[in-house]
């Protein structure tokens, strides 16, 4: 038994696939099921229940993880810990952020951190929450930048910025008329969204108080930028973060750009990261200098 074998296990249990597991460890499904195989075998019980299209632990593999994931998060303070003895603030610095997120800031992060701490070498990952969330959990990031709370107690969050959110609508419509814009005064059916999966979407249905989905637009897309550019096109409205103007994606000439006056119309960016991570005081001085970027 190794800590590969343990971290494949994870991966079953959290995908519920051999070939997505072995997909979000790098390798292929053969030499997967073939070192489960061989960990069953080590250990005399069966760990997995496999079907032709599934895979799930077993009772006796779900205690088995239940150890697995602590001896995993015990390796990943080790091999911190002993990078943080000789130098806090120099080795790999793995962080990740959502897409509603990145393309306004990370470049400036990655340039303020790069200079900052020159001897840290910074690796990013971009992704939505769901998937950062299981990255920090499972010790593959240091950190993520996300706009939401913490799902588990296993992570904390270091506030960042209290970001206000923008009504974008083409030149000519009826909401240029109005000087103070409430949710109330929005077309919802005319609304353009991000896809499903996105946090950034949740927050604005939840924002509108929508019951049902079906009220807005059927037009959803994967980025802001695609958002931007079918408003600035004549083909609906949509809500973006202050983040779009402040870095001039919206500067167009068929954009008009109002603030949001509702109740909760803004979004909490958040450095979130391990409660066990041993490199608190190097996450600490990170969050400063990406607060510093947002200022």
């Amino acid at each position: 038994m190794n800590i590969r074998d343990l971290i494949y296990l994870q991966a079953i249990a959290r995908h519920g696939h051999f070939g997505k597991a072995a997909e979000s460890c790098n390798v292929s499904q053969p030499t997967l099921s073939v070192q489960l195989q061989k960990l069953e075998a080590d250990l005399g019980v069966t760990l997995i229940e496999r079907t032709k299209r599934a895979a799930m632990l077993t009772p006796i593999g779900q205690r088995v993880l239940a150890l697995a994931e602590d001896a995993l998060t015990a390796v990943d303070a080790i091999r911190s810990i002993t990078a943080e003895a000789s130098d806090p603030f120099s080795g790999q610095f793995r962080f990740g952020s959502i897409p509603t997120i990145s393309p306004f800031l990370v470049p400036d992060v990655l340039r303020v951190l790069g200079t900052t701490f020159p001897r840290l070498e910074l690796v990013f990952r971009e992704n939505i929450t769901d998937r950062l969330t299981e990255n920090l959990l499972n010790g593959d990031l240091d950190v993520a930048i996300l706009a939401t709370p913490p799902v588990t107690s296993r992570l904390l969050a270091i506030p960042l910025y209290d970001e206000p959110l923008l009504v974008i609508h083409p030149i000519g419509h009826n909401l240029a008329e109005l000087d103070k814009l409430n949710v109330s005064d929005l077309p919802l059916d005319q609304m353009i969204l991000l896809s499903e999966g996105h946090c950034f979407r949740d927050q604005t249905v939840d924002l509108c108080r929508l019951q049902s989905r079906t009220t807005l637009a059927e037009t959803s897309v994967t980025s802001l930028e695609t958002i931007i550019s079918l408003v600035a096109a004549g083909q609906g409205i949509s809500i973006v973060p202050a983040l779009a103007q402040s870095s001039g994606w919206l500067d167009r000439p068929n954009i008009g750009v109002k603030p949001l006056r509702s109740k909760g119309a803004t979004r909490q960016l958040n450095l979130t990261f391990r409660k066990s991570s041993p490199r608190r005081v190097l996450i600490e001085a990170v969050a400063k200098q990406i607060s510093g970027v947002l200022v």
